[in-house]
């Protein structure tokens, strides 16, 4: 666990962003910054002990942002629906600028997400760091892997231009009490609702809140000029199918899994985690022991957190 760091991180109260945030509130002193339109967000960020910014990526006034960050944890993104020019100005451009104030940093994690890779025709390929790079289509945000490539040519270019150690975390399906893709499928098959995921199957490498915490300190300690690429997800490859099929199981219910296949659009998203192991070890939480725990906390009433 990082100890005695000053710390910045970005969107704290975001899905992902929040426990890290709370992890890393316990023995650093902790900055997060973000446009905070939710007062209530903002107020629970704080009730960590954290300082907090108003500061929108777009067009980022740092000027009474300290300098003197040892770490910064960038997880913040515009999940922009359509405009690719104001999509890759907050994720790539904004990143650039946020990495030029806080160079003097002995370490950046930026956060990208395993949408970068080129779709490939076998759903359980299993992509890898040099894998080639692609738009991946994704319905709910069109222009998220293009701005989120730019994001990490911009990081890139900062890593050699200031030499900061940087590592960019490509991010696959996080989840956890506060939400991801695998819960979003576990609250629509609690309330009777068809689960929706656009191939059969459709694997992940699904990954929990703990296991992110506990790998974000070597994932720092990784961090080099040229930047350190590597895949963040978990290490076994599940299918929405497979997931659905045990939170069915579990929550007593039979789970519908509708199929809308969309041209183009890669058929899974599983990520190699040879690099990640190489760097972190293997994550401590099984995915069937972490959506147990999940549903548990979501749905106590219904599922026992006991195996």
């Amino acid at each position: 666990m990082l100890k005695g760091e000053k710390i910045l991180i970005t969107g704290p109260g975001g899905r992902i962003a929040f426990p890290l945030t709370r992890h890393l509130a316990q023995h650093n002193e902790v900055w997060g910054i973000a446009r905070f339109s939710d007062p209530a967000q903002r107020a629970e960020v704080e009730a960590l002990g954290v300082r907090t910014l108003r500061v929108d990526l777009e067009q980022p006034d740092f000027s009474e942002l300290p300098r003197d960050f040892t770490k910064l944890v960038h997880i913040a993104v515009a999940f922009e629906p359509t405009d690719y020019d104001r999509a890759i100005r907050i994720n790539g451009e904004g990143t650039g600028l946020l990495l030029s104030h806080c160079r003097n940093v002995s370490a950046a994690l930026v956060m990208s997400t395993v949408s970068v890779y080129k779709p490939h025709p076998d759903p359980w390929h299993a992509f890898r760091e040099d894998d080639p790079l692609g738009d991946i289509i994704a319905h709910f945000s069109p222009t998220y892997s293009v701005s989120k490539i730019a994001e990490e040519a911009v990081a890139r270019f900062c890593a050699r231009e200031f030499g900061i150690p940087i590592t960019i975390a490509r991010m696959n399906s996080a989840y956890g009490p506060r939400g991801g893709l695998p819960v979003l499928h576990m609250e629509a098959i609690a309330e009777g609702r068809p689960v929706s995921t656009r191939w059969d199957p459709t694997p992940y490498s699904p990954i929990h809140d703990d296991d992110i915490a506990a790998q974000l300190e070597p994932l720092l300690a990784a961090a080099s000029t040229p930047a350190t690429i590597v895949n963040w997800g978990g290490d076994e490859a599940v299918s929405v199918q497979e997931w659905s099929a045990y939170a069915g199981e579990l929550l007593g219910v039979k789970p519908v899994v509708n199929v809308e296949v969309i041209p183009g659009a890669s058929l899974g998203a599983v990520a190699d985690s040879t690099k990640r192991q190489s760097i972190t070890g293997p994550c401590k939480v099984s995915w069937k022991a972490g959506f147990r725990r999940t549903l548990a906390e979501l749905y106590p009433d219904r599922v026992s957190a006991a195996a």
